[in-house]
């Protein structure tokens, strides 16, 4: 695992400062903490930091095969690799190192994007051809991995796994994009290509671009979500593939952790690591001590079963008031919700233990039909078609206790959206989340969005298959692509867990069981008395049968307390002062007012202002953290690179 990131130049004799690059190292350690390497040549500069799993001695980057040859610096783990390492070799191909880098190096060589859909895996990679002087960008299937970049006025190409890595090289200056705010107050996170910084982009998930002669050549899918699959998976059984998946996500030359909330997912993998693993496994938990957030008790169960080494990281809210800014730092966008900060927390006490990869349970949810807003949907349909049916939409989000249920109730949820709208599933939740939000910002904000909200521009970024699908299966597309990427994998898992080098990896997201699910009967994903059906039958057989019937509790954490409790910090008052928040030039300072005070005197109305107070607060820390006058800087990394490739002599030399 690691960052990366580069420049190439339209102009191949203008150079690539070398001061550059090691800012661009500096920004993007976190991700590499190992050390570092450097590629250099005509009108281009990689630059790659690395987190030591596979082949610790051998597999640093930038990675070239042979003198002249192209060079490949790449972020993530692609797991099948020594089985695609056996194939090369019986083509006669020679490989110096054990690392799923040169596997990949040496499979686009010989087959070019051809090769991508044999990688099972998580990664986003920078491929330089010097030849035609050509960069080709990737990224996962599911968009596990980040990369950004950005095209200058001259056609030069600036790209890194994360936007700081941008900015840091000096070629690119940082700026607010208003649409990527309101897809962040819509959706909950900026849906790529968009980012929330402007003349920034971000490679979609399952999507190569390619740059050459200073534009971009291609930039086209090469995997996409076939949510409405018909395909019969009966010859591959689910309970073989998921513990192939958990095996191969086993492969490192490091312990392997788990992270365990409780909840069936990741109990399940937990259970399944156990059995696939010929080492001791270690488990790590967040616990609240506020109890409508702790799972606790559920988690010390689970690994009392299991019998795993379990750490519990106890959270308050002072931590999440102290962890805030530092999260929204590493997160690189405004963020919704509290939830990142625990969760970037729960990396460093993992990284203290020792630990620098962890399995994790993302994407059950979405391919097996666990989340609310599935059952949500077909409720809704049903009341909207049979009024007298509405009242099964009162069992539904049982977590949200404080909540009243009844006929109110009942007609919001009905009345959310035109039942003839694309995105009839997901219109309770973006108005949920933007109706506060959006009230609140600045007029020339307003016009600025000239009245094109971040619904309207999803409608027009619907595939084409999506008129075909029906209203579950438009769901389940719609999560994958507006929440499960741009949110829980992006400022709730790639950047919570890299800030302290830590690797999360998802055994669920595995494209093989993403098409095992999608080929499911509905009723084995969802029926009329349980939701994740074959997951949960699966569980009876490796789980105490509590949590294998466990409801599902979505993870949350404090979201206003934090801010405005006795202990809260100083400089959130300061940042949701009228000045500071015209200063950012986002939010209506004086509109504003009336939500802070609800929040300090203890008077908010449910989720909707605590989502829009936390939506406020963490723009306020991006801006400033980002984009001000004070924004973060980066100094050039001093330390030796571990690798230095001098692409113009087409030679290299690779220090002790």
């Amino acid at each position: 695992m690691c960052g990366v990131g580069g420049v190439v130049r339209a102009d191949r004799d203008e150079p690539v400062a070398d001061g550059a690059l090691r800012r661009m190292a500096a920004a993007l350690r976190h991700r590499g903490p190992d050390g570092y390497g450097l590629a250099r040549g005509a009108g281009v500069g990689l630059v790659s930091t690395r987190l030591a799993i596979v082949d610790l001695v051998g597999g640093w980057q930038p990675m070239q095969a042979r003198p002249g040859g192209p060079v490949l610096v790449y972020n993530g783990e692609v797991y099948n690799h020594l089985e695609l390492a056996a194939d090369l070799r019986r083509e006669g191909v020679h490989l110096r190192t054990g690392t799923d880098t040169e596997v990949v190096l040496r499979l686009l060589e010989r087959r070019g994007l051809e090769a991508l859909p044999l990688l099972n895996g998580q990664f986003a990679l920078a491929w330089w051809e010097p030849g035609p002087r050509r960069l080709t960008l990737v990224r996962d299937r599911f968009g596990v991995r980040p990369l950004h970049h950005a095209l200058t006025a001259g056609g030069d190409l600036v790209f890194g796994s994360e936007p700081g890595a941008l900015f840091a090289s000096g070629e690119v200056s940082p700026a607010p994009d208003l649409h990527g705010l309101d897809d962040v107050f819509t959706t909950w996170g900026a849906r790529a290509p968009r980012t929330v910084f402007r003349d920034v982009s971000q490679v979609r998930p399952g999507h190569a671009v390619v740059w050459q002669a200073g534009r971009v050549v291609h930039d086209a899918a090469w995997w996409s979500p076939d949510v409405g699959s018909r395909t019969d998976p009966a010859h591959q059984p689910l309970e073989p593939l998921l513990r192939d998946s958990v095996r191969l996500r086993l492969r490192a030359d490091v312990d392997v952790g788990a992270y365990l909330s409780g909840g069936l997912d990741s109990s399940l993998l937990t259970a399944l690591a156990l059995q696939e693993s010929d080492r001791p496994l270690r488990t790590f938990s967040v616990a609240f001590d506020d109890p409508r957030y702790d799972e606790s008790p559920w988690q010390q169960q689970v690994a009392a079963a299991l019998g795993t080494v379990h750490h519990v990281l106890r959270v308050g809210p002072s931590d999440i008031a102290d962890g805030f800014r530092e999260t929204v730092v590493h997160a690189a966008t405004p963020l919704v919700r509290t939830a990142p900060v625990p969760m970037r927390l729960l990396a460093r006490s993992a990284r203290e233990h020792g630990i620098t990869v962890v399995a994790t349970g993302e994407g059950a949810d979405e391919l097996f039909l666990g989340y609310d807003v599935f059952k949500e949907v077909l409720a809704r349909r049903r009341s909207v078609e049979h009024p007298a049916h509405a009242a099964a939409l009162d069992a539904l989000y049982p977590h949200l206790a404080d909540r009243a249920r009844g006929p109110g109730w009942r007609r919001a949820l009905s009345a959310a959206g035109d039942a003839a709208d694309p995105l009839f599933s997901h219109q309770p939740r973006a108005v949920a989340t933007h109706a506060v939000t959006g009230a609140l910002y600045r007029e020339d904000v307003r016009q600025e969005l000239d009245g094109v909200g971040s619904l309207d521009r999803l409608r027009a970024q619907l595939p084409l298959a999506f008129d075909g699908w029906d209203d579950v299966e438009r769901a389940t597309w719609l999560e994958l692509t507006t929440l499960l990427e741009p949110y829980l994998l992006a400022a709730q898992g790639d950047r919570a867990s890299m800030a302290h080098g830590v690797e999360g990896r998802y055994p669920f997201l595995d494209h093989r069981v993403f098409e095992h699910a999608m080929g499911l009967p509905r009723a084995e994903r969802l029926s009329a008395s349980a939701d994740k059906v074959a997951l949960r039958r699966l569980a009876t057989r490796l789980l105490p049968p509590e949590v294998a019937a466990r409801p599902k509790q979505p993870y949350r954490a404090p979201e206003v307390l934090p801010f405005f409790g006795v202990d809260a910090p100083a400089w959130v008052a300061d940042a949701l002062s009228p000045a500071a928040l015209e200063a950012t030039g986002v939010f209506d300072g004086q509109r504003a007012q009336g939500l802070v005070r609800r929040c300090r005197d203890g008077r908010v109305q449910g989720q909707r202002e605590a989502m829009a107070l936390v939506s406020v607060l963490s723009t306020q820390v991006w801006f400033e953290e980002h984009c001000g006058p004070g924004r973060v800087r980066h100094d050039e990394e001093t330390s030796r690179p571990r690798v230095v490739l001098d692409l113009d002599e087409t030679a290299w030399e690779v220090s002790a």
